[in-house]
């Protein structure tokens, strides 16, 4: 059938106007809801000996996302964060987010406020269009009271408030003291999701440093729906070397459950970005492990 300009203009039209009705969740739902990305400590050697070479071989592989775990001197990898911006966009890629350890003298008690260091912190990091600013660690001093632990949650929410000017939020990524270690009988897992505010702190849920510490990745997944927007993928084999008893490999084989986990947090965790970490690598060249890694994600039907 052969349609006039006019007619294919008015029939391109309706068919506009038709779509600009649909429910905004039809509409959305059109868009890739999970993205996956790779954390660079997964290949930190190759990244501290030539980082540009070394994202160049992330993107060939198929990589659009990272996470970077190298903030230093107002640099990420050396790089002023202009610089390192210009870096991954020339290579297609993506920060969405990255880890920086905030500490106790990051906040001035006396004055009420950040310090400067950690005001630069978030500010350099929405030049680089982080979505989330995350925090991959807390002092032992910050965790030997119950008092001291509840007051230093305030500072996360504070810091959630930061964030939040810049178009942001703060996150805490756990390891395995989380869930080994309690005051006043509730573990400091539970203690920092029941006195963070959901609205200002997200969770990016490790669930393969949970495990050596006892932690149950689908309890924790049902205990505290919607709560995890950030997932590290990761998998975990017995280890006599490491303190927890277990150290990273390949994804889907070891004992975590990998790929039913990372269902659960999409289905109930509010998880829509999936960061592949690898620390251990058996023998493997660690480019290697993250080239696979990923190829194991989209085989399980997720997109980079």
């Amino acid at each position: 059938m052969h349609l006039s300009r006019r007619s294919f203009l008015k029939t391109s039209a309706l068919a506009a106007a038709g779509a600009t009705l649909l429910p905004p969740k039809l509409l959305a739902a059109r868009k890739p809801k999970e993205l996956v990305g790779v954390q660079l400590y997964s290949i930190r050697d190759a990244m501290k000996a030539d980082p540009l070479a070394t994202l160049t071989k992330l993107a060939d592989m198929g990589y659009q996302h990272v996470e970077h775990a190298n903030y230093i001197d107002r640099k990420f990898y050396g790089y002023a964060p202009k610089e390192f911006k210009k870096v991954l966009d020339d290579l297609g890629l993506k920060m969405p987010s990255g880890h920086t350890v905030m500490r106790g003298e990051h906040w001035d008690a006396a004055k009420k406020d950040f310090t400067d260091a950690w005001k630069y912190t978030v500010e350099d990091a929405a030049v680089l269009g982080q979505e989330y600013v995350i925090s991959p660690w807390l002092d032992e001093s910050l965790r030997k009271s119950y008092d001291g632990l509840l007051q230093f949650m305030e500072v996360f929410n504070k810091s959630g408030e930061l964030c939040k000017k810049s178009g942001m939020k703060f996150g805490y990524h756990n390891h395995d003291f989380e869930f080994s270690e309690s005051l006043n009988g509730q573990t400091l897992y539970d203690l920092i999701l029941t006195h963070t505010d959901p609205k200002l702190v997200i969770q990016q849920l490790d669930i393969g440093n949970m495990i050596g510490g006892g932690g149950d990745p689908q309890a924790i997944l049902s205990k505290y729906p919607d709560r995890f927007p950030s997932m590290h993928v990761k998998d975990e084999i017995a280890s006599q070397e490491e303190h927890s008893g277990y150290e990273s490999t390949i994804l889907g084989k070891g004992i975590v459950g990998t790929k039913e986990i990372a269902a659960m947090g999409k289905k109930m965790g509010g998880t829509k970005h999936f960061i592949i970490e690898q620390e251990s690598y058996q023998g493997m060249d660690p480019l290697d492990s993250v080239k696979e890694d990923l190829m194991i994600m989209k085989k399980w039907g997720y997109v980079s």
